[in-house]
């Protein structure tokens, strides 16, 4: 056991992750749909997503700054641990999709880190991500670098793709009760924030802070409500053209 388990991990062991888990899960299997050939995933986390993917590739590498465990049935899938950008080592025009999900809000130099999945996609391959919509987020993540309008990674991806086919995750009416629990309970908590602290100090001192909080928060609304939390499954999003209310980004950019 972990002694901090940061939410920016989610895990399916832990019930008061759910909410986020299952979003996150949707965008694997809607990937899963997607994908064939040699694959690339930037991000794995728990690895929780290698068994939707993997049986869809023909060669599937996976990459982590931390270790992640590869079960041995999927003798296609391999991992390398490293810090990105670069794609070091990686050759041009080696794969057919590249995945990755709830990263690139954690990357200081977001063109570099476009520009090389640009590089090592084979002509006409994709790169399918995710990452959180800015104008959903109840209050600033520290752990986040930056994050996107629907406009702003529009114009990021175009820097470097042909094709952007930009889409968003939406939750139905059980969600969207999570959702606004959520926003009330955290803004209990920001309401002693009265100098706006939480924008104004260097985020790297407030990461700590912030994952006791949101530890916190998820488990108390688990334990207030442990249906509200427990029932909510993948089925509960969806995947639409992005626009005003999505949670999650969802897009697919084509070299």
């Amino acid at each position: 056991m972990k002694i901090l388990q940061t939410a920016e991990r989610v895990s399916h062991e832990d019930m008061s992750d759910n909410y986020v888990f299952q979003r996150s899960l949707l965008a694997y299997l809607e990937a899963a749909k997607m994908v064939s050939g040699d694959v690339l995933e930037i991000g794995a986390g728990e690895g929780y997503g290698i068994k939707h993917i993997a049986p869809k590739a023909d060669k599937y590498l996976t990459l982590d700054k931390h270790p992640v465990y590869i079960d041995p049935e999927y003798t296609n899938v391999s991992f390398k641990q490293m810090n990105i950008p670069p794609l070091a080592g990686i050759e041009d025009n080696s794969f057919d999709f590249v995945v990755s999900f709830q990263v690139i809000e954690h990357i200081e130099a977001d063109n570099k880190y476009v520009s090389e999945i640009h590089r090592v996609l084979r002509p006409r391959g994709k790169f399918i991500l995710t990452t959180p919509n800015k104008k959903m987020s109840i209050t600033r993540n520290p752990w986040h670098v930056r994050e996107y309008t629907i406009e702003e990674l529009i114009k990021l991806l175009g820097q470097s793709f042909s094709k952007v086919d930009a889409k968003g995750v939406f939750g139905n009416e059980k969600i969207m009760d999570y959702y606004n629990k959520n926003k009330a309970s955290v803004r209990k908590i920001t309401r002693f924030d009265i100098f706006d602290l939480q924008h104004k100090l260097p985020r790297q001192i407030l990461q700590i802070p912030y994952d006791i909080l949101n530890r916190m928060n998820r488990k108390k609304l688990l334990n207030q409500n442990n249906n509200l939390v427990s029932d909510i499954h993948y089925e509960d999003y969806s995947i639409s053209e992005a626009k005003e209310g999505c949670f999650d980004l969802f897009y697919v950019a084509t070299k």
